[in-house]
């Protein structure tokens, strides 16, 4: 039997494109209209925003937990969260889970490694590419990696907690997540990372200046193949 997968959603866009490309991508794999057992928490993204705009990252890793237990206790073999930003609480999370994760960065250096890239632009929150996770994650995987410039940092973390998780996806924004990928494509970056789950939901492939890395939808294969393994 596929292993019962727990999603510990934060915002609801990213959380929902989560949960559709584990059913929409399972059927080839599994059967017509088959996919493994789902389950899904979320608490409020407001309760999240508070400690990470402070900077307090156990208690976000309280609130991983808290989804964590309650999707062990309806049978969640393992986990996933499709939030980056929140993956900075992850090493307070795994000490204390009950049931073991996978995590969205590891997803992102598996594929990098596969296509064979060098040096990854990371795009999300600015607490995101400020942070250790996508830093810390691809140094095990002798991966580079390269961050907007502050005035593009502040300009996408607008959109993102403006529009995108709002669910509004507008060409103008498009445009701007572009021109910010063509600025560290100049740098160097042979592909980037959509390392905000809202961010597939915006940007197009066929017209990015860079070759993409959607965690949204790596995290979704990379638990759809523990769930079959």
């Amino acid at each position: 039997m596929p292993k019962h997968i727990g999603i510990v959603g934060c915002s609801a866009e990213g959380a929902a494109l989560c949960y559709r490309t584990i059913c929409g991508e399972a059927p080839p794999l599994m059967g017509e209209h088959m996919h493994p057992e789902v389950s899904m928490h979320t608490h409020p993204l407001a309760e999240y925003m508070v400690p990470i705009r402070a900077g307090d990252w156990k208690t976000v890793a309280a609130l991983m937990l808290s989804s964590a237990k309650k999707l062990s206790q309806i049978g969640a073999e393992f986990a996933i969260c499709p939030d980056n930003t929140i993956h900075e609480a992850f090493e307070f999370v795994k000490e204390k889970s009950p049931i073991p994760w996978l995590h969205i960065a590891e997803a992102v250096a598996n594929q990098a490694i596969e296509d064979g890239f060098k040096q990854l632009a990371i795009l999300g929150t600015k607490y995101l590419v400020t942070g250790p996770v996508y830093p810390v994650t691809l140094q095990k995987f002798d991966i580079a990696s390269q961050i907007p410039e502050e005035d593009d940092r502040e300009r996408i973390d607008e959109i993102i907690f403006k529009e995108l998780v709002n669910g509004v996806f507008t060409k103008k924004s498009r445009r701007y997540f572009n021109d910010v990928i063509e600025k560290l494509k100049s740098r160097g970056c042979d592909a980037a990372v959509l390392g905000c789950t809202e961010i597939p939901l915006l940007v197009d492939p066929d017209d990015c200046p860079l070759p993409v890395l959607d965690s949204t939808r790596l995290l979704s294969r990379a638990a759809l193949k523990e769930a079959l393994s």
